[in-house]
């Protein structure tokens, strides 16, 4: 991590820049399956932000004793304990909300965004730093997941929340609570995301391009992927 960079930009790059569903298209499996309604929306995102955090915490402070040689597995391992803990909480505490999510729960402990952290990041970096983008990527996956479930909600099943809307209610279009719906959703907030942040697509593909790119310690155009130019070490 750039020393000089304030704490502050490692919490919010992850909300829109580097969002992880928006803008790096991350963890599509959970954002497209458990969006149909807000609430699951919420859970799904609240509980990978949990993981997200717990697991850089604890992969930062081990990161100087686990062997090079092993450490996918052993952030597996870390990651999973995590899952295993939200998992019985909310089976205790939150019954409805675990069986709405049901095997995609679990799925967590594979999620491409809490690997991608672990292994880019909080491996690593200092645990302060760790910590706040553990939230700032766990938030900005659930502000995501947040609106697409309240949009496909509202307009496919004419309700938020579980609460009944006037007028929508009486002919919602269930193409949105539909496979085909997520993936138009999710095109439309993309689409509007990039809108807004007045992004354009790079002319050329490569490192410079990436948001990752500070992450991985690429420094420009043409050098290429540091795992790539070193033999992958």
């Amino acid at each position: 991590m750039n020393e000089n960079r304030p704490l502050s930009r490692e919490f919010t790059k992850g909300l829109i820049k580097e969002n992880p569903v928006l803008v790096m298209l991350l963890g599509m499996c959970p954002t497209l399956a458990v969006t149909t309604m807000a609430s699951n929306a919420i859970g799904m995102g609240l509980a990978t932000t949990f993981v997200l955090v717990c697991s850089n915490l604890v992969i930062s402070l081990l990161k100087g004793v686990i062997p090079k040689a092993v450490r996918l597995p052993c952030f597996i391992v870390i990651i999973a304990g995590f899952v295993t803990l939200i998992s019985f909480v909310l089976q205790r505490y939150l019954p409805g909300l675990y069986d709405s999510l049901g095997v995609f729960l679990t799925l967590i402990t594979v999620n491409c965004i809490i690997l991608g952290r672990a292994e880019a990041f909080a491996s690593k970096n200092k645990v302060l730093p760790s910590v706040l983008d553990g939230l700032g990527m766990g938030l900005g996956f659930t502000a995501a997941l947040f609106v697409m479930g309240s949009l496909r909600e509202i307009f496919g099943a004419g309700s938020w929340f579980g609460l009944k809307l006037p007028l929508i209610s009486k002919e919602p279009m269930l193409i949105f609570i539909m496979p085909a719906g997520g993936f138009f959703v999710l095109g439309c907030v993309i689409a509007a995301v990039n809108k807004l942040a007045d992004r354009k697509p790079p002319k050329e593909i490569s490192c410079e391009n990436c948001p990752s790119a500070a992450i991985c310690g690429a420094k420009g155009k043409g050098e290429g992927c540091p795992s790539e130019s070193e033999g992958g070490k």
